[in-house]
């Protein structure tokens, strides 16, 4: 079913018709209905009421008139508890009702409810009779209704549809387990369909009935082929005609067929028409996305009247994958560069309306890509639509995540689930791949090695399964090219025979980030193509994870930094771009997700991304823009790193240089400094760099080419540290330090910039004694990876200092707020790790030692704490902070001494500021 939003008198529907079309008669066609009205297809998502009631059961009794919540669709009751400090999140059962007005008229048509898609078990009543049930939460389900609807003699009658929902774990629907949040509710669009008796064939998986092939197309000519069933459903038997027009952009029909049947009463009937050829076609590219819509018409062959219409998008276009040389569009080498994408957004979940869908796809669009890999999932008919329009190619996939349940109702509910994504989105001409497997070995079941015997069974099922799914995909859709997705275990999927099984092989890599380091990347590469050379290759994810707040000028793997991200990227993208031989690339991925078991510097947030959750361009994103945009560019990077801070060069200077980048596709760049020339750089690989003397306050920097009209200014505020903080020329109005840290964390919010700690310097700052605190076993260059409970700023309590006797600060004479922070790290239990590594076998965290502490604080020789422990304030990853006054007298500054009484005294981050 295809989907297109129009809006008139404030009801929204959707009618199956790719044209835009705005039918101005839609409200009146509820109440009366011409005997011979074609499908009428209306959104029904306003007015619903919605109950979390766990245990009851409302389909076999009366439901309770209170205790409901009204929303309106689309929905989901996770959109807040995955994100709150308690782990987990609500997956049990949810309740939907909402009264249907049904014209009397209807009582002639047939009647279905469409959901576009509902998370992840549904059982859907109308009147109270089970009208069906749907297992999996990616994929639309439609149900024929007209049995159970209730009419009157006139007017419009009370209809009730009572929804039963769950996103509970359950073993035999995939996905299992996955790093992202399996959100419950009917989180898409519902829609009532009604239609003539004789219609097409609404009962194929919640298809619209017809598919649309093109078997041979060229420069010269493209053949254009219709295939689906009609359905009779009424009493008698039925002369119709079948009517075919392709139409193109200027509603011109250039090609039609017409074919005659004779339907019996209840018979449902296969057709095929195969169009005349369309004469030099116009071919659709990410170019010249040209769009032709196939309209199909059932007419009545006595009363000449249409009873059912459908229309389908129609891309005339041919490719090819091939091992060595890589993809071919319409003849032309096309290298594919994109991204995947999550269907979630900040403070909705998974409810989002199409407009964000489409802007998404926009997105990717203004990043000069043209490729997306729909992943895990299949997603909102929005996001393809648009694909469609802009394009941009794309492969779809089932969710089959990290691994599978040996059983049969698990591998039914998979070739169900392929058979569904198929045929949905069969006639969308952007989708050239359909992929059913993502790093289904990153997971081994309980108990079960690669190199036993139980092991070697279920890698057996695995591949037998893929087997399955690659045979129904090849009958279901010849002519798209078929996909398994792998991690970086290569060895592994050798050892299952799964890159064997699909015609492309996938693979996500992350060399440098959950494994080895960035040279394992071209090396892998490499390897894939020495011992497959006849399987052609896609780089299916790659990655790093950058928190936009912090940044650090000697970037580490793991210190999850921009600049640490910007380098990974420069990295793995000139290898793709040096080898003809790797088709394509999806970077990992468009925007940060919700995975609500994440902990890390954003608790429940996966990072690694080109835009921030509320889609807000990385330095990633104009690096990348640097080079796949063919119109002339340049963007300063760092562009949401507006407040920065540091140290001035010397004791007397009053400035702090610091590395700007500028990402653009020109030969040069010249960047000016509030109107003063900084000179002209070179670009490399799309990138020229920059050392820029920033005083305090505003910097305005502009970054031009010469001859050209392109340019870019980003006006950034900064905070100058005097190397000597009782100097006159720079006074002293705060400081802020996240200990342990090498990284600057900037708060836009607070207007605060917490730089990296330092060794205390006489007439500077800083601490004296102990060492930087590394958690156990763990990735991290430093800190801690673990969620602090009761803040928002973990990723200051997760670093610290251990074993520090004194912080000092040589501040000028004055008064003083100093604020404390503190966060216990090592006294605390196991936590859930997810299996990130994707490079081998999974993560298993190891648990810190439990060890005791107690310690007191003073300020200027003044106890302010007594005793910080466990039995007091230090409980296990909460973050805790204490405000304490302080004078600065005698030129002796501020001294904050730590006296351990038992383990070692710690400190996460201090925070000065002068009052007067």
């Amino acid at each position: 079913m295809r989907k297109n939003s129009k809006s008139v008198g404030g009801l929204f529907y959707k009618q199956n018709n790719f044209t835009h079309k705005l039918l101005l008669v839609l409200l009146l066609t509820l109440l009366i209905m011409p005997a011979q009205a074609q499908r009428v297809v209306q959104s029904i998502n306003a007015n619903w009421l919605f109950s979390k009631a766990e245990g009851q059961e409302f389909a076999s009794s009366v439901a309770p008139a209170s205790g409901w919540e009204k929303i309106s669709l689309p929905h989901t009751w996770n959109a807040a508890d995955v994100l709150d400090d308690e782990p987990g999140y609500y997956r049990g059962v949810g309740w939907y009702k909402k009264t249907l007005h049904i014209p009397t008229d209807w009582q002639r048509r047939r009647v279905y409810v469409y959901f576009e898609g509902a998370n992840q078990e549904a059982e859907v009543f109308v009147n109270g009779q089970l009208a069906g049930r749907h297992a999996g939460g990616y994929t639309a389900f439609s149900f024929p209704i007209s049995q159970y609807l209730k009419f009157t003699g006139t007017g419009l009658a009370a209809n009730e549809v009572l929804v039963k929902l769950t996103n509970r774990h359950n073993a035999d629907i995939p996905p299992l387990s996955a790093d992202f949040t399996f959100y419950g509710g009917i989180y898409r669009d519902v829609y009532l369909v009604a239609a003539d008796p004789v219609h097409f064939d609404l009962d194929n998986h919640a298809s619209n009935g017809t598919f649309i092939t093109t078997p041979a197309v060229s420069n010269e000519a493209a053949e254009v082929v219709v295939s689906g069933a009609l359905t009779n459903a009424s009493g008698a038997a039925r002369k119709v005609t079948v009517l075919t027009q392709l139409l193109d952009q200027n509603s011109q029909v250039v090609s039609k067929r017409q074919t005659s049947l004779t339907l019996k009463a209840g018979e449902k009937r296969q057709f095929q028409q195969k169009l005349p050829p369309v004469r030099q076609p116009q071919l659709w590219s990410p170019d010249k996305p040209y769009l032709y819509r196939a309209v199909s018409q059932v007419l009545d062959v006595k009363k000449k009247a249409p009873l059912d219409e459908v229309s389908n998008p129609v891309g005339l276009r041919w490719y090819r994958f091939d091992a060595t040389e890589g993809f071919f569009l319409n003849g032309k080498h096309l290298k594919l560069i994109g991204t995947n994408r999550h269907q979630d957004f900040p403070g909705l979940g998974n409810a989002l309306p199409d407009a964000l869908h489409e802007r998404d796809v926009e997105l990717i669009k203004q990043l000069g890509g043209n490729f997306l890999r729909v992943s895990h999932y299949p997603q909102d008919p929005a996001v393809l639509q648009a694909c469609d329009r802009l394009g941009i190619l794309a492969s779809v996939e089932i969710p089959i995540v990290n691994a599978i349940t040996d059983s049969e109702a698990f591998f039914a509910n998979c070739r169900t689930m392929q058979t569904e994504m198929i045929r949905q989105g069969f006639n969308h001409p952007s989708v050239i791949i359909w992929t059913y497997m993502n790093e289904v070995l990153l997971r081994l079941p309980e108990g079960i090695k690669r190199d036993n015997e139980p092991g070697r069974a279920y890698l057996t099922k695995v591949a037998e399964l893929a087997r399955q799914l690659e045979a129904l995909t090849r009958r279901e859709d010849p002519a798209r090219y078929t996909m398994i997705v792998n991690h970086g275990d290569f060895k592994l999927y050798q050892q299952a025979g799964l890159p064997a099984i699909a015609q492309l092989a996938g693979w996500n890599l992350y060399s440098g980030w959950y494994s080895g380091d960035l040279s394992g990347f071209a090396q892998f590469l490499d390897m894939h193509h020495r011992e497959l050379p006849t399987k052609p290759l896609l780089v299916t994810e790659y990655g790093a994870d950058s928190d936009v707040r912090l940044h650090s000028f000697q970037p580490q793997r793991f210190d999850k930094t921009s600049e640490y991200a910007n380098l990974f990227h420069l990295v793995y993208l000139k290898a793709i771009l040096e080898r003809p031989f790797v088709a394509g690339s999806n970077v990992w991925n468009l925007a940060e997700f919700n995975s609500e078991t994440r902990q890390e510097a954003v608790p429940h947030i996966n990072n690694k991304s080109l835009l921030t959750g509320d889609r807000q361009p990385k330095d990633a994103y104009l690096f990348y823009q640097a080079h796949l945009l063919k119109t002339p560019f340049v963007k300063i990077g760092s562009r949401g790193w507006t407040l920065r801070a540091g140290t001035a060069a010397t004791s007397d200077s009053l400035y702090c240089r610091q590395p700007v980048e500028v990402y653009t596709n020109q030969p040069a760049v010249q960047l000016l400094l509030n109107g003063r020339n900084l000179g002209t750089q070179p670009t490399e690989f799309g990138v020229a760099r920059f050392q820029v003397p920033f005083s305090n306050g505003v910097n305005q920097l502009r970054a031009q080419v010469a001859g050209q009209v392109v340019s870019d200014q980003v006006d950034i505020n900064f905070q100058l540290l005097s190397s000597n903080l009782a100097s006159a020329q720079l006074p002293f109005t705060e400081l802020n330090v996240s200990l342990g840290d090498e990284r600057t964390f900037t708060d836009d919010r607070l207007h605060q910039v917490w730089v990296p700690e330092q060794a205390y310097t006489p007439g500077s700052w800083g601490c004296v004694g102990g060492k930087i605190y590394k958690q156990a076993g763990n990735r991290v260059p430093y800190g801690s990876d673990r969620n602090i409970l009761g803040t928002e700023y973990d990723a200051i309590y997760e670093t610290q200092r251990l074993g520090l006797t004194q912080f000092r600060a040589d501040v000028p004479d004055g008064e003083y707020e100093v604020v404390l922070h503190f966060a216990e790290l090592e006294a605390v239990p196991q936590g859930e790790q997810l299996v990130y590594n994707l490079a081998g076998s999974g993560i298993n965290g190891n648990a810190s030692s439990k060890q005791e502490r107690a310690f007191s604080v003073l300020v200027n020789g003044q106890e302010v704490m007594p005793e910080l422990s466990a039995k007091t304030y230090l409980l296990p990853l909460q973050a805790v902070s204490f405000k304490v006054a302080a004078s600065a007298r005698a030129k002796q500054g501020i001294r904050v001494d730590f006296k351990a009484q038992q383990g070692e005294a710690m400190l996460n981050g201090i925070q000065i500021k002068r009052l007067y």
